[in-house]
């Protein structure tokens, strides 16, 4: 008995998306070997969108210089105007092997800058 029932595009006992028939005669799920005759997909259409973020989510925000600073704040000394609090974020700037890079600002003067970290 199937545990998975509608699509014909899924293995219907483990639920597996199934591979697109070819020139055998069935098709068999690679993770269960469960097969279907490959006379079961005749006459169906499938179709596939692909979908774009629209292009002014992806525009880069302006800093406000009256924006108030949000994030975590550390006791670092700000090498500008020499007082303490930072707020910091990190970000993934290289690939994914490597260490992430750590962006400081100062609460008080508002200097930045960037720590690349080593794994």
């Amino acid at each position: 008995m199937s545990c998975f029932a509608g699509d014909p595009n899924f293995c219907p006992e483990c639920g597996n998306v199934l591979p697109l028939p070819g020139m055998q005669d069935v098709v068999r799920c690679p993770r269960c070997s469960f097969s279907i005759p490959v006379t079961e997909f005749a006459g169906i259409e499938i179709r596939t969108s692909v979908v774009f973020n629209p292009e002014q989510s992806t525009v880069a925000l302006e800093e406000d210089d009256n924006a108030e600073l949000k994030g975590p704040v550390i006791d670092r000394r700000c090498s500008r105007c020499n007082k303490e609090g930072m707020v910091y974020h990190t970000r993934q700037m290289r690939s994914a092997d490597e260490g992430q890079t750590v962006f400081f600002t100062c609460i008080h003067c508002r200097y930045g800058w960037a720590v690349a970290q080593l794994l």
